[in-house]
């Protein structure tokens, strides 16, 4: 395995950062990309991002810029931590620097609007030749800037751009796990946002634990089963980028999408449930467009459905789970028992 020593993450926000903090404590030298020059200044004098990661401090091997030209300039290696609205733009700016078998790994975790594309499909249309991944799994960025001990998966179908991440990011406290399931573990990071919104709603409302364990479980069938539908293999669901991701998404309050339902259920409306966050909650779009998705290819999604009535439609709580619970009852595990042998 060759010896990266330089890597790029693009992306200021609390896991591009967390991120490339932990490539630079691992050794290499690291260039962070974010379009604030006034805080990559503050990155660089203080060793801090105050903004998304107050006290975390950041080693000097890191270093911020909001040149996407100085940022690339002979990296072998670029993470990229932007949102899924902004992510093409950003890809598009930088493809001008990168080179033709660029290693690429997104760590977002969404669904461009109007195409449906997820983010290694955005990379491979805009960098037909480079060799891409995708990080994903239950990694809230505040436990791991606090050296908790987690892990996370690497999924390509390159088998050195998977080495190349488990030698940049391995840790005492972070350890990454490969796949070549890009599409199963891209899905499972992007879908698992849907459901985080329907727990923080439950939570606000006081729903038992029997509640919460039932959601959890019909949520990972949910996740599956549209994920089979679109390609990916079904074994990935029970695996970190699966139901890992969905168990510390629908249980911690540092989840945004988590925290976007609790606002929800305590009687907030979307825009002040969000505006409240301050952040991007990538789960509030994904529901629209995976309910859009399994409408055209006719798959069984009565969370989803549910979800998007109350988010969107202003529908009553108490009327939509009625609904849920009075549905056609279905197979517990579809690919032991299939819908249609009920």
């Amino acid at each position: 395995m060759s010896q990266i020593r330089k890597v790029a993450v693009l992306g200021g926000g609390s896991f591009g950062t967390v991120i490339a903090n932990m490539v630079a404590e691992n050794g290499s030298y690291v260039r962070l990309w974010l379009r604030d020059e006034v805080l990559a200044e503050a990155i660089n004098h203080k060793h801090e991002n105050a903004r998304y990661l107050p006290g975390y401090i950041l080693s000097d091997r890191l270093s911020a810029s909001t040149s996407l030209q100085d940022v690339l300039s002979d990296v072998d290696l670029v993470l990229i931590s932007i949102p899924s609205q902004s992510f093409r733009q950003v890809v598009q700016q930088a493809r001008p620097f990168l080179k033709a078998d660029q290693m690429l790994v997104s760590t977002t975790k969404g669904i461009e609007a109007n195409s449906f594309r997820l983010m290694s499909e955005i990379l491979r249309e805009e960098m037909p030749s480079a060799r891409i991944g995708v990080l994903s799994g239950p990694n809230l960025a505040k436990e791991v800037a606090a050296k908790q001990l987690t892990a996370t998966v690497i999924a390509s179908d390159c088998a050195e751009l998977r080495s190349e991440v488990q030698a940049r990011l391995h840790s005492s406290y972070f350890r990454v796990y490969a796949s070549s399931d890009t599409y199963g573990v891209e899905l499972g990071g992007t879908l698992k946002n849907i459901y985080a919104i329907a727990a923080g709603l439950s939570a606000a409302l006081g729903m038992g634990e029997n509640t919460k364990s039932m959601l959890m479980t019909r949520s990972l069938a949910e996740m599956s089963r549209f994920a089979v539908s679109m390609g990916a293999n079904p074994m990935t669901f029970i695996g970190l980028a699966g139901v890992g991701d969905l168990i510390v998404t629908c249980m911690s309050p540092l989840s945004r999408n988590y925290r976007v339902g609790y606002a929800l259920g305590e009687g907030k409306s979307l825009e002040e449930a969000v505006e409240a966050l301050g952040q991007v909650a990538e789960g509030v779009n994904t529901i629209k467009q995976v309910k859009e998705k399994a409408s055209e290819m006719q798959i069984y999604m009565p969370l989803v459905v549910g979800l998007y009535e109350v988010v969107f439609n202003k529908a009553p709580i108490a009327e939509v789970v009625k609904m849920l619970m009075m549905s056609e009852q279905s197979t517990d595990v579809e690919f032991v028992l299939p819908r249609e042998g009920v």
